[in-house]
């Protein structure tokens, strides 16, 4: 399987730190500057071409969370038609600490994994699927 990748700055192209990796890291192709509080979007310079029936998940890389950083929306999910020419994957930031990040050109922030997905036809139920168990946090001491 190929993940055809679009380089549209000045970047590393995404790669496997070892042997067992499964995500691809993604560099920043920009320094940034990020206060508390605030929300960043930072550029990677890749446009993917994502296989029909696949899904590229854009993942933190766990040692953002180390700087008081993380990905408002927990993970990043880019289909197969996001490749147009301004289509670039950006990762989107918060600074959750007191004091700003900056993250340097060229940082490893991110993953990229591309995993295969199922498209479902919706089918609209009106009777119950079962008893309930109660709810949300149900099963919770």
């Amino acid at each position: 399987m190929q993940l055809p990748i679009r380089l549209i700055r000045d970047v590393p192209p995404p790669q496997l730190a070892t042997a067992g990796s499964l995500g691809f890291d993604v560099h920043t192709a920009t320094k940034c500057t990020i206060n508390p509080g605030e929300m960043a979007r930072i550029p990677t310079g890749i446009i993917a071409q994502v296989p029909v029936g696949h899904a590229l998940l854009v993942v933190p890389r766990s040692s953002i969370a180390k700087r008081g950083l993380s990905f408002p929306h927990s993970i990043g999910l880019i289909d197969a038609d996001y490749c147009g020419d301004s289509d670039e994957i950006l990762i989107q930031v918060r600074n959750h600490s007191a004091k700003t990040v900056v993250i340097e050109q060229y940082a490893r922030i991110a993953q990229l994994l591309l995993v295969p997905a199922l498209v479902p036809e919706i089918v609209i139920q009106n009777e119950s699927f079962s008893a309930s168990r109660g709810g949300f946090g149900s099963t919770g001491a």
